[in-house]
């Protein structure tokens, strides 16, 4: 795997880092946000399981529950995430 995709990668898990401290977002949300970043940081991710984080985050950016700030987090995450899975192809 390409240097700047590992750079890029270790960008999201920081997004997704940061959103999952955030007290403020609650847990049911911060722990979809934790798998979608285990599929993303694996030792070598495939455009698969880029694939099924979209998924996770997009389902879960539709909660009602959710501050409208960690929404648009979500929706950054998700387009880099769409953009990392391309580059991998």
């Amino acid at each position: 795997m390409a240097d700047e995709i590992k750079d890029e990668i270790k960008i999201v898990a920081e997004l997704m880092q940061d959103v999952i401290e955030d007290r403020g977002v609650p847990r049911n949300i911060r722990n979809t946000i934790e798998q979608a970043m285990e599929k993303v940081t694996k030792k070598n991710p495939e455009p698969m399981n880029f694939s099924s984080a979209i998924y996770l985050l997009d389902d879960v950016s539709d909660d009602i529950n959710m501050p409208y700030h960690t929404r648009t987090d979500l929706w950054e995450i998700i387009s880099k995430l769409e953009a990392l899975k391309e580059k991998m192809k």
